[in-house]
């Protein structure tokens, strides 16, 4: 390995170590308590963001549970989306699927609101105080995503309002401030530094929470808890529901999703079909820095309720993901591709082994079952190029276009399902229970 691949790994693996996450909160709460500061959560709403009005649903329960301060920011669009109208798409579907899980609302037949209703809802949110704002948002966005303008007039007359020009200087201020502080999405909370996406995330903020003893009532179990399949009976295999699970070599979020997802053929007799793609910076894609800083400690956060080893990060981008793909041919050929990937992922996120040193690739290969010696013949060979591009444009056509993603083709009776992140496998679990029953 070379001088600076070491250098990023160890760093990689110091920042993304539970060790310096609890010194970092330290470090905030010394800060707060020095500066004579409350607990605030800042909280950063995007209007037109499906998973904001999620969010905007819980605010209100929160700092009845909590004693904590909202400071509420309304901001932009979501910045560094690569795909921005598959995006706008798939939150709306997103969201109406997993609203119910959370006990929470958002219409399956919402299109995206018109500017100007954003417009009204902004002059109704900004310059709110924290309590204030939450008894708002929620009500403000069910009458954007209805499309509701006699709603919202009927609420500008009851609630009061800021002027156009006041409004889109907050959403600036809100959407600078959201930059500065190193974020780039819609629904994020932010409390000592440490960022917390919608419902989907609020969980780690409230174990924080708790730890800090701010929670009203010790007893109370977490206000957003994580979904299940839930109980179907009546469960039989059927070769006939296929899976198919989009990956890369890069994603953290695939690794930590790989032992999950290959249990679900175990469990349920389907037919797992893998279908690995380029990384999206492969693909023309930039990330900045604060983005992949996000996603690393976010992944560990998630690792660590998985159980799964991860911070070793020994990034494969280029030539590694190349050199990685190039073996996956003859894995699959001999039946071992599932753990092939599974290998060469957490070598690269959890081990910090070099897939650009032969030695590290060999380790990754002979781990997972393959002759390194036979493994060899066909090496050169780059028809795996063509396939993967070919799974992209499959991703693509089902509305996706990030990993891990999932789809289950159409079949007796049932409509095409897909569906992107490691935190949707709940989802895909629950389709399958429903094909099978």
């Amino acid at each position: 390995m070379s001088l600076s691949r070491r250098i990023r790994t160890a760093v990689a693996s110091a920042l993304t170590t539970n060790g310096v996450r609890d010194l970092r909160r330290g470090a905030a709460e010394l800060r707060r308590r020095l500066g004579r500061r409350p607990h605030e959560v800042h909280y950063f709403h995007e209007v037109a963001d499906p998973y904001s009005q999620l969010a905007a649903q819980v605010l209100e329960p929160f700092l009845a549970r909590y004693e904590v301060e909202l400071v509420p920011h309304v901001v932009g669009d979501a910045e560094f989306v690569p795909e921005r109208e598959m995006l706008a798409t798939f939150a709306r579907k997103d969201a109406a699927d997993v609203a119910p899980a959370y006990d929470l609302a958002f219409p399956r037949t919402a299109a995206q609101p018109d500017p100007d209703v954003v417009r009204r809802a902004v002059r109704l949110l900004a310059g709110s105080s924290g309590a204030v704002f939450a008894s708002r948002a929620a009500r403000v966005g069910a009458a954007v995503w209805a499309g509701d303008r006699g709603e919202l007039e009927r609420l500008a007359r009851e609630l009061s309002t800021v002027s156009e020009e006041e409004a889109q200087r907050e959403v600036a201020e809100g959407t600078a401030l959201r930059r500065r502080l190193g974020h780039y999405s819609g629904a994020m909370f932010d409390y000592g530094g440490e960022w917390y996406w919608g419902v989907d995330r609020l969980e780690h903020l409230e174990v924080r929470l708790r730890g800090l003893g701010l929670a009203r009532d010790d007893d109370a179990a977490p206000l957003v808890g994580r979904p299940t399949a839930g109980h179907l009976p009546g469960a039989e295999p059927k070769r006939d529901v296929i899976l198919e699970y989009f990956v890369s070599l890069r994603s953290p979020y695939t690794y930590i999703s790989m032992e999950r997802v290959y249990d679900l053929p175990r469990r349920y007799g389907i037919e797992l079909r893998l279908r690995p793609v380029l990384p999206m910076v492969m693909r023309g894609m930039t990330v900045p820095l604060y983005k992949a800083m996000y996603i690393s400690l976010d992944t560990k956060r998630e690792a660590d309720i998985e159980g799964l080893p991860f911070g070793r990060i020994c990034d494969p981008v280029g030539e590694p993901v190349e050199r990685g793909f190039a073996l996956y041919p003859h894995a699959r050929a001999r039946g071992r591709a599932a753990e092939y990937l599974l290998s060469f992922a957490r070598g690269v996120f959890a081990e910090g082994i070099d897939a650009m040193t032969e030695d590290g690739l060999r380790r990754i290969a002979e781990r997972a079952g393959l002759d390194w010696d036979e493994a060899q013949e066909g090496r050169s060979d780059e028809a795996w190029r063509e396939e993967l591009e070919e799974n992209r444009q499959a991703m693509f056509e089902a509305g996706l276009w990030g990993v891990p993603s999932f789809r289950i083709p159409a079949v007796g009776g049932h409509d095409e399902f897909a569906t992107w992140g490691q935190d949707r496998i709940w989802l895909v679990e629950r389709e399958i229970r429903k094909r099978l029953a």
